[in-house]
Parts: structure tokens; C-alpha cells; sequence
């Protein structure tokens, strides 16, 4: 289901705009009437997401900027706010992850995955600052479940996904007088993306096992974190800032750790035997 708000006029950045649930972000703003910038580090994947975005009619514009590389993000914003004017609504959620115990991480694996997600995430913030509309802005981080649930084989991503949250509260109280609002979404298991198949056993019965624990009784999908997405950019947020919000089906509760570590514990023997 699409929930209808009006973007029309408003100029939406999202950074990692160009595959999966941040494709789908785009595209619900898209169909909103909003003028779209997505960034993202392939050309190939720029090119190709401009092309679907451009279908809804409205006004759309890609760079190519890696979130590691702070001048190169710099340099993204100011080519985008000189293309549509400051930014309405931002997007952080370039974010990388794979599954390995602590004990066989490298120290590299580890970093890419703290580079990418949290300092990326920091570089994006603290380069679009200076192009985001004052007041009025919204901020919204794609964070996920390892950053308050301890999982198994996500040590980098929840360390790396913890920090972004504690940079959305800090942040929401730094610029809150400025009119600037952040938010956080955790997205749980999203059908369709490519993390829910990296992170998700093949196997029907562990799946079937994962499903039955998520409380709502179904995966997600990309319209439930667009959705969300949408209301925290819109005035219906205008008093919600600094907040951390599950968008899960309830599936980060205790009660559903074991079937998701389990079907966790599965997709790693997969991958051994691949």
C-alpha cells in the first residue's frame, strides 16, 4: 500500500538512492511529485535508477560519490542544491554488512564495514549541513535492529549501526534550533533486498521459522520503510526528532531473537558450503 503525500516543489536527497530499500525511498518520493537526487558510488547504478525515477514525471538528477570520501560527498550535495535548491529532505543509507563471527573477522572487515556505515554516515550529515533548508529540514538515517539487538555474526554492523544512532540523537539536540529534525528507521527483514538475501537462510524451514517469529506475521517490504520514510519527512513529523524508530512488525522484541539467530546460523553454513 502507497500512502499519497505532497512533495511537489520539494527537493529530496538520498544517498545510497540507487538499489533496495533506499531505491524504494526514492521512488515513493518520486511518485509524491518531489524533485529527486539520488547518490551512490556506481555509475552504472546512478544511471539506471535516474532512468526508473524519471518514469513519475518529475524532476530527477544522480552523482556518483563514494560516503567514504568526504570531499567527494561535499562536492555531491553542492552539484545537487545547485541543480533543485536546499535540500527538504535528506536520506542517510549507504550501508554495507556480511556475516562472520568476531572471532574470524579481519581487522579490514571490520573497518570497511565502520567506514561505510557509521563515518559515511557522519560525512553525509556533516557535508549536507550546510545545503539543508533552515527551518524545515528533515533527516532520516537507515539504521537496522544490530544496533540495539545483539546478533550473532553482526559485531561490525551493530557497532557501526549503534554509533549512527547515537549520531541521530546528538545531532537532533545540535541542530533541533535551527529547525532541523532527525530521525532514525530500523528496517527488519525486508523481502526483495539484497540484505534480506545476504542475512536470510534459503533453507524453507529456517525461513518458514523466522516468519512464524516476526509478531505481525509477515516479512516487510520496501512500501513499509517508504512509508515511514515519507511521514518523517512530511509536517505530520513536525514534533518528531531524535526518535529511533522499529519498522519490524515487532520483530526486534526478545521474543524473536533464537528464530532469527537461527535462520542467521544457517545462511553462514551456506555461504561455508558455497
Amino acid at each position: 500500500m502507497q500512502v499519497n503525500f505532497d512533495f511537489k516543489g520539494q527537493h529530496i536527497f538520498v544517498f545510497g538512492g540507487t538499489t533496495g530499500i533506499n531505491f524504494g525511498i526514492a521512488q515513493a518520493f518520486a511518485r509524491q511529485g518531489a524533485d529527486v537526487t539520488v547518490a551512490s558510488r556506481k555509475p552504472e547504478n546512478v544511471d539506471a535508477a535516474c532512468t526508473e525515477l524519471a518514469k513519475f514525471g518529475g524532476r530527477v538528477h544522480g552523482v556518483c560519490a563514494d560516503v567514504r570520501d568526504f570531499d567527494a560527498v561535499g562536492w555531491a550535495f553542492a552539484d545537487a542544491v545547485d541543480r533543485f535548491g536546499p535540500i527538504d529532505a535528506l536520506v542517510s543509507g549507504a550501508a554495507g554488512n556480511f556475516l562472520c563471527e568476531a572471532k574470524d573477522m579481519s581487522s579490514n572487515g571490520f573497518k570497511v564495514v565502520i567506514d561505510i556505515d557509521l563515518i559515511g554516515t557522519f560525512h553525509v550529515l556533516r557535508q549536507a549541513y550546510a545545503h539543508l533548508r533552515k527551518p524545515g529540514a528533515s533527516v532520516i538515517n537507515i539504521t537496522a535492529p544490530q544496533s540495539f539487538v545483539p546478533m550473532r555474526f553482526q559485531a561490525h554492523a551493530g557497532a557501526a549501526k549503534a554509533g549512527v544512532d547515537q549520531l541521530t540523537r546528538i545531532l537532533a539536540l545540535e541542530w533541533g534550533s535551527e529547525g532541523i529534525r532527525i530521525n532514525s528507521i530500523s528496517p527488519g527483514p525486508i523481502d526483495g533486498t539484497e540484505g534480506f538475501r545476504r542475512l536470510m537462510s534459503r533453507n524453507p524451514e529456517e525461513r518458514a521459522a523466522a516468519l512464524a517469529a516476526v509478531p505481525v506475521q509477515r516479512f516487510g517490504t520496501l512500501d513499509d520503510i517508504a512509508n515511514l520514510a515519507l511521514f518523517l519527512a512530511s509536517p505530520y513529523a513536525s514534533f518528531v526528532s531524535g526518535a529511533l524508530i522499529p519498522c519490524d512488525g515487532g520483530g526486534a522484541l526478545e521474543s524473536v531473537k533464537p528464530a532469527l539467530e537461527a535462520a542467521g546460523y544457517a545462511a553462514v553454513a551456506e555461504q561455508q558450503k558455497a
